[in-house]
């Protein structure tokens, strides 16, 4: 399963999403959205936000770190 994230060096949900998936063990890609147009006109594309972060998981989408919702979407 692919998880990429979109984030910003500032934003402290971003960090916390982060962090969550080191101590799981679970890999992911992530593109700063505020230094690559290109994947912040995509993630505006996918998710319909401005705000980071947003999470996707396979098909879908999380917006914010909402950890019940991603643990979900991970069978953790």
């Amino acid at each position: 399963m692919t998880i990429n994230i979109y984030t910003t060096p500032t934003c402290g949900y971003c960090q916390m999403v982060k962090n969550f998936l080191k101590e799981k063990g679970i890999e992911y890609a992530e593109f700063d959205v505020s230094a690559d147009k290109e994947k912040a006109d995509e993630m505006v594309k996918k998710s319909g936000q401005m705000g980071v972060p947003v999470i996707e998981i396979g098909d879908d989408i999380v917006v914010g770190f909402d950890k019940k919702k991603i643990s979900e979407l991970l069978g953790l």
